[in-house]
């Protein structure tokens, strides 16, 4: 038994490396490394696999100088082991303290023979031998088990300590400087603005009780007030504005399962948001605290239909190029929400929208989807006050029905370009008052430079025309057209920081040619954690 230790000097460091890190990895990290590396070492363990023949080393040949004493510790001791891959990799580097993890593993080892009656493989002198090495080692030793019982002390502290079992935090927080100028205001008068410094912070607590479930619930606080009241026109609008006072209320609460392994089931109680649920096209600029600065800029209206309100989506994912959604949701509006019990309210009797998508994803650089949404609105907000105030509201607070149609895509030749786009047509018709019916069209593009300064930051730059009426019958139509003309970037200050200058530009407001342009400035700054 004695020989086998000085195999082990023999035949290289990785020999004991291999046999503690198969089973004492979390010693090796204590020895080594900080705190924070021990995850990374023991799934760096859980890849080594016992072997019973050096034969299985497909890097050892039986002319290497050091090959007898590694099939001496592999077939009569089985005190080794080594990669998935099959490789031993003996040249690798061996510390002190590795050496005594390892040496503790056979002195396991050891103790297995005898206690399994194998003890005439162990003589007086490979005791004597592992007296002398313990001996020798005793300090590392000593500090091995000293930083293993300090790191279980901190382990079952954390564990006391933490939020929960179940339970993860997640928060956001935006600090923005805005300010919308131009000659006159949309529908005339001279346009008459300030500086504003505004905020929202929203904390996410995400639960899971299955492993492959999600339970979202959201607080926020924000004071951001719209800047339509001194533009004139919803089209200058930021994509995080809104204003309680700062006031902290829960506005999202939802619960994800899968339903089988091709079937994603998510159920919104409250604050549903469609572009959340499905695939909405414009990965880089569809957040409101890290994308677009404008509200149209983010994704096509389309994905604005489920009104903040309550519902079900389900996500068809079968192997393939196709995925298959569909969703229905009860609107959240003044006088018709899905918790009123109140006539033309609840969850089908008032404001409510069927939506389906068909995404069709052909290779990794291309992306297209085809959009169906069906609505019902006591009060109507056709876009949900996107585009100009009479695209969203053309019969004059008539309820409406409408049937909405859009396409959307993506394209990312490389990693550091992509580019997406969206347009839509939607067909309202009033059910009060006389027979109305209205046509609208809109559309955007989009370009992203990412990692352009520094790695995670992204230029951006959106062009389009909001939604706006083109023809029907009983009503007018918007003769002029407004355009969307919006710059960005966003730069990553850290991985917690992101700051956001933008400039917001909009041409012919409210598809009025008469009105003069608008421009938005704004400085976002976005800390997450």
């Amino acid at each position: 038994m004695a020989k086998v230790f000085w195999d082990l000097i023999k035949v290289g460091p990785f020999v004991v490396a291999a046999t503690f890190l198969a089973a004492n990895s979390t010693l090796v990290a204590e020895a080594n490394e900080p705190v924070n590396s021990v995850a990374q070492l023991s799934q760096d363990s859980s890849s080594m696999d016992q072997v019973t023949s050096v034969s299985q080393f497909s890097d050892v040949q039986p002319t290497d100088w050091a090959f007898q004493a590694l099939q001496s510790l592999v077939e009569r001791y089985g005190c080794i082991a080594g990669y998935p891959n099959g490789t031993y990799r003996g040249n690798r580097a061996l510390t002190r303290y590795e050496f005594a993890a390892g040496l503790n593993a056979c002195l396991d080892r050891v103790n297995e023979l005898i206690a399994t009656a194998t003890s005439d493989l162990v003589t007086k002198q490979d005791l004597a031998t592992l007296q002398r090495l313990q001996e020798e080692f005793a300090a590392e030793l000593a500090t091995l088990r000293g930083r293993v019982d300090g790191l279980e002390a901190r382990t079952a502290e954390l564990e006391a300590n933490q939020f929960s079992t179940t339970t993860k935090l997640v928060g956001e927080a935006i600090f923005s400087v805005s300010q919308a100028f131009g000659d006159t205001r949309a529908g005339g008068g001279d346009l008459v603005s300030n500086t504003v410094f505004s905020d929202r912070v929203r904390l996410n607590l995400y639960s899971s009780f299955v492993g492959k479930d999600q339970l979202q619930i959201r607080l926020q606080a924000r004071n951001t007030i719209s800047n339509a009241g001194v533009t004139g026109t919803n089209m200058t609008r930021l994509s995080y504005d809104g204003s309680e006072n700062n006031s902290v209320g829960i506005d999202k609460i939802n619960y994800a399962f899968n339903l089988s392994d091709a079937v994603r089931v998510k159920v919104d109680a409250t604050g549903a948001e469609i572009f959340e649920n499905v695939n909405n096209f414009n990965p880089d600029f569809a957040s409101s605290g890290k994308g677009a600065l404008s509200a149209y800029g983010r994704f096509s209206p389309i994905y604005r239909q489920a009104g903040n309100g309550a519902g079900i989506t389900v996500n068809f994912l079968p192997k393939g190029p196709l995925t298959l959604s569909a969703a229905y949701f009860a609107q959240n509006q003044a006088i018709s929400s899905p918790n009123n019990p109140a006539e033309s309210s609840g969850l089908f009797n008032g404001s409510n929208t069927f939506f389906g998508q068909v995404a069709f994803k052909p290779s990794q650089a291309f992306n297209v989807g085809f959009s169906y949404a069906r609505t019902y609105q006591v009060t109507p907000s056709l876009f949900q006050g996107i585009g100009s105030a009479f695209a969203n509201n053309p019969f004059a607070g008539a309820r409406t029905e409408a049937n909405h149609y859009g396409i959307e895509a993506t394209f990312q030749p490389s990693p550091q370009l992509a580019l997406s786009g969206w347009g839509g047509y939607t067909n309202a018709d009033s059910l009060t008052g006389a027979d109305r019916s209205a046509d609208a069209w809109y559309w955007a593009g989009a370009v992203a430079l990412r990692d352009l300064g520094r790695k995670g930051n992204v230029l951006g730059v959106i062009f389009g025309q909001p939604p706006k009426i083109t023809g029907g019958s009983g009503i007018a139509s918007e003769s002029g057209t407004s355009y969307h003309l919006e710059g960005l970037y966003k730069l990553n200050v850290s991985d917690n920081i992101q700051v956001t200058p933008g400039l917001l530009v909009i041409f012919n407001p409210e598809h009025n040619d008469n009105n003069n342009t608008i421009y938005v400035g704004t400085l976002r700054t976005t800390f997450s954690f």
